[in-house]
């Protein structure tokens, strides 16, 4: 009974009739539990120089949250006591934080990836040619969102003008060898749906991109994924104030796939937020749902999340669990 009260979703008509995701999962034999801990992302707050209408955590350029340097320095000593395969960094636009160079520096050493993960705008406005460079010096993944190949839908979601200067960063990138066949500097796009509605087939949606991508700009990436948006912050607003919200849950439910859960991200990741406490994924530290079920600071982690410890779950976990999964 506190299962079915914890996952309860509600819409402004009511409650909602979506089997809590719990449940789901049982029902299937599954649990979500930790794997072997791979990967360390960093959240450097929600302060963005967009305000896009799908994003979970409701970034914008007047969010306060920002990571300060006594958190990053914490997140340093952390990676320095834990062994992480990947250092993921996030936001908002990582980009606007003043730490962003220094941890990309400090933490370079201690894991073999580091992913920034950009939505171009940001890194290509004009003040950042030094950022790109250091990238390029540290061999910094880049996973940059860019949610369309259509101009108007890209700024339809994301603002004016939003579309052109992320084609003018993606050529930069191109320039500086990012994207190209034996670099060693790879650059993967995300993209995601303008509405409420699933993804096409990620295999569709990258052989299309790469084709337009290279005809009308001559650009190159290595790989591209496709992934549903989380019905979580501004996107579960727009979706509430549209009416669509009980149409998309109901959609992301009827489309779970147990054979996604295996390779979920929050099984082999320790999410941190921009205040330095720990989550399972970066849309539990949306939902406000703290790794373990309680408020543990990165200072407090001496170790590795412990194997086969639960995954905090609720209804929006159905997104990662649609179709092809995100993984």
């Amino acid at each position: 009974m506190q299962a079915l009260q914890e996952n309860k979703e509600t819409s402004s008509e009511g409650a909602i009739t979506v089997e809590p995701f719990r449940l789901t999962l049982a029902k299937h034999g599954l649990k979500l539990e930790k794997a072997r801990t791979t990967a360390l992302q960093v959240n450097l707050g929600l302060l963005c120089n967009q305000r896009c209408r799908h994003c979970h955590l409701s970034a914008g350029p007047d969010r306060k949250e920002i990571m300060d340097s006594e958190t990053a320095h914490e997140v340093v000593a952390y990676a320095q006591r834990c062994h992480f395969e990947t250092i993921d960094i996030t936001g908002g636009a990582p980009e606007l934080n003043s730490n962003l160079a220094s941890l990309i520096q400090r933490l370079s050493p201690l894991a073999p990836r580091i992913m920034l993960r950009s939505n171009l705008s940001a890194l290509n406005d004009g003040k950042r040619d030094h950022l790109m460079d250091l990238l390029r010096e540290h061999r910094v993944m880049i996973v940059a969102s860019l949610p369309s190949i259509n101009e108007t839908q890209t700024d339809s979601q994301r603002g004016g003008r939003v579309f052109q200067m992320s084609i003018a960063a993606l050529k930069k990138l191109n320039a500086m060898g990012y994207g190209q066949d034996g670099s060693g500097l790879e650059l993967n796009l995300v993209s995601n749906p303008t509405g409420a509605f699933l993804p096409p087939s990620q295999s569709q949606t990258e052989k299309r991109f790469r084709q337009v991508l290279n005809e009308k700009w001559g650009i190159s990436f290595n790989s591209l994924f496709s992934f549903a948006n989380v019905p979580l912050g501004r996107f579960r607003q727009w979706l509430l104030q549209s009416g669509n919200f009980e149409s998309y849950l109901t959609r992301l439910a009827s489309s779970f796939n147990p054979c996604a859960v295996e390779g979920l991200m929050c099984r082999n990741l320790v999410s941190v937020s921009w205040d330095g406490y720990i989550h399972d994924c970066d849309f539990n530290l949306a939902r406000g749902l703290f790794m373990g079920g309680r408020r543990t600071h990165v200072s407090e982690m001496s170790s590795l999340p412990r194997e086969g410890s639960p995954v905090a779950v609720a209804d929006h976990c159905y997104t990662c669990t649609a179709g092809e999964g995100f993984t």
